[in-house]
């Protein structure tokens, strides 16, 4: 249970730490809002379903690709302007971190569930419906971030990324 309560320290640690100066409070708030949520979700599901460790620190690393974007927005992460520079890229590519952990960390945890809760009789299957969870999620997200932006202005251009 202590490698538990070790992941719950590391996520606090990481959202405080990313709340800290951040570019713009705006923009923190809507980058780790889903981190909040998937976390409060975890806690209420914690003791009906529990996910594998890897699994829960697989949700952990994207937690904190979300505070490391919100503290900074995606498109202004430092290391990955050094980057840029170091591969003479015409932008900071962070986002495509972002986008690489939105897709792969919800897989994981469709797949856990499909299979655990025997869900999906047909193997066939359960690789076809995972990527269909992983797609609606980020075209749900996708939506939200739209949303966002014709809502607020100018000062949703960095929950953008742009």
């Amino acid at each position: 249970m202590k490698k538990y309560y070790l992941l719950v320290f590391l996520f606090f640690a990481g959202l405080i730490g990313s709340a800290i100066y951040p570019h713009d409070y705006f923009t923190w708030i809507l980058e780790v809002f889903p981190a909040i949520l998937g976390f409060i979700a975890l806690v209420l599901t914690f003791n009906k379903f529990r996910f594998s460790y890897f699994t829960y620190i697989m949700i952990l690393a994207h937690c904190y690709v979300l505070f490391i974007g919100g503290h900074y927005t995606y498109a202004l992460v430092p290391l990955f302007d050094w980057v840029k520079d170091i591969f003479h890229q015409a932008r900071n590519n962070y986002d495509k971190v972002g986008h690489f952990t939105q897709g792969f960390v919800p897989a994981l945890i469709a797949r856990e569930l499909f299979i655990r809760k025997n869900i999906i009789q047909k193997r066939g299957w359960l690789a076809v419906l995972t990527v269909c969870v992983c797609t609606t999620i980020s075209v749900l997200y996708e939506f939200i971030e739209w949303f966002v932006s014709v809502a607020s202005g100018s000062s949703g251009d960095s929950f953008l990324g742009t």
